[in-house]
C-alpha cells in the first residue's frame, strides 16, 4: 500500500523521505537557495534602517531599558517581514487551490480578498482544466523532490494567448507568486518540477511525470496579476543541476576535505603561580 511522502528540516534546508528505503532528498527551493542573492544583503539593511526611522521613539525608549534588545527589535525587522509575507503567501496558495478544484468560496480576510479578485480573473480569462495540484515532483535520476502548485491545461491561439473556441490544447506546469515580483530564478524552480521523473500524490501514489508543453508562473499581487510563459529547456535546467552540485558540495562534501593535522602548536604552558591562583 503506498505512503505519503514526509518531509523533515535539517540545517536549515528542506528534506523528501522517500516512503520506501527512507533515502532523504533535498527540496527543490532549498537547492535553488543556493544561488547567491548578494542583494539581499543590501534589501535587508535598508528594512533594518527604514523601521529604525519610522519607530525612532520606540527604539529610543526600548534601548532606554534595554539596548540589546532594541538592537534584536531593529536586526530582526527583515525577520518579520519575511515571517509575514510568508504568512499571507502561504494563506493565498491554500485559497488558490481550493478555487482550482471548484471550491466555492465565500466571503475572506480583507488582506486575501485582492488575490481572490485576482484569482477569479484569471480563471474567467483563461479557462484552465485541472491536471493536478500541490502534488511531488520526484527525480530519481537527479536525486532531488519539490511539491508544485499546480498542472493546467489550457487553451492557446497562435500567439500564445487565450482562445477558447478554437485554441490548441497545452499541458503546463504552473507557479503561483505573491511576492512583489517574478524573480528569474522561478525558471530554476520549474525547470526542476518540469524535469522530474514521476510526480507522488498525497496518499503516496505515483505516476510518471506528464508530458509537459511547457511552463507559466501566475503572479498576483494587490494591484493586479499576470499569466506568464518560463523557459524551463535544457539549458535553464543545466543551472538548477550545477546548484544541486553545490548543495551537496555545502551539505556534505565541503565537510569532508580536512583531514586530520599533521603537526599544530603546543599549548601554552600553565604555571604553579596560575594554577594556584
Amino acid at each position: 500500500m503506498p505512503t505519503a511522502v514526509r518531509t523533515i528540516k535539517r540545517g536549515g534546508s528542506r528534506f523528501y523521505v522517500d516512503p520506501v528505503n527512507a533515502e532523504k532528498l533535498p527540496g527543490v527551493t532549498s537547492v535553488v537557495g543556493m544561488l547567491p542573492k548578494p542583494f539581499l544583503v543590501y534589501w535587508a539593511a535598508r528594512l533594518t534602517a527604514e523601521t529604525a526611522v519610522q519607530n525612532l521613539d520606540a527604539v529610543r525608549s526600548i534601548a532606554e531599558r534595554d539596548a540589546e534588545g532594541a538592537v534584536d527589535y531593529l536586526r530582526h525587522a527583515h525577520s518579520r517581514y519575511t515571517k509575514l509575507r510568508a504568512g499571507i503567501g502561504s494563506d493565498a496558495h491554500d485559497l488558490f487551490e481550493r478555487m482550482i478544484r471548484g471550491e466555492a468560496i465565500g466571503r475572506v480576510h480583507p488582506d486575501l480578498e485582492p488575490y481572490r479578485a485576482g484569482f477569479a480573473e484569471f480563471l474567467d480569462a483563461v479557462r484552465p482544466e485541472l491536471v493536478s495540484a500541490e502534488d511531488i515532483a520526484w527525480s530519481d535520476e537527479h536525486q532531488y523532490a519539490g511539491s508544485f502548485d499546480a498542472i493546467l491545461r489550457v487553451r492557446l491561439s497562435e500567439d500564445g494567448t487565450p482562445d477558447h473556441e478554437n485554441g490548441e490544447w497545452h499541458t503546463l506546469i504552473v507557479d503561483w507568486k505573491t511576492s512583489k515580483s517574478a524573480y528569474p530564478d522561478v525558471a530554476l524552480q520549474m525547470s526542476a518540477y518540469a524535469n522530474a521523473d514521476r510526480m507522488i500524490s498525497p496518499d503516496g501514489t505515483s505516476e510518471p511525470m506528464p508530458e509537459l508543453d511547457g511552463a507559466a508562473v501566475l503572479h498576483i499581487t494587490p494591484e493586479g496579476w499576470t499569466f506568464k510563459p518560463v523557459r524551463v529547456d535544457r539549458e535553464v535546467f543545466d543551472v538548477f543541476l550545477t546548484l544541486r552540485r553545490i548543495f551537496e558540495w555545502d551539505r556534505g562534501l565541503s565537510k569532508t576535505v580536512f583531514g586530520r593535522a599533521i603537526a599544530k602548536s603546543v599549548g601554552r604552558l600553565v604555571t604553579g603561580t596560575q594554577r594556584r591562583a
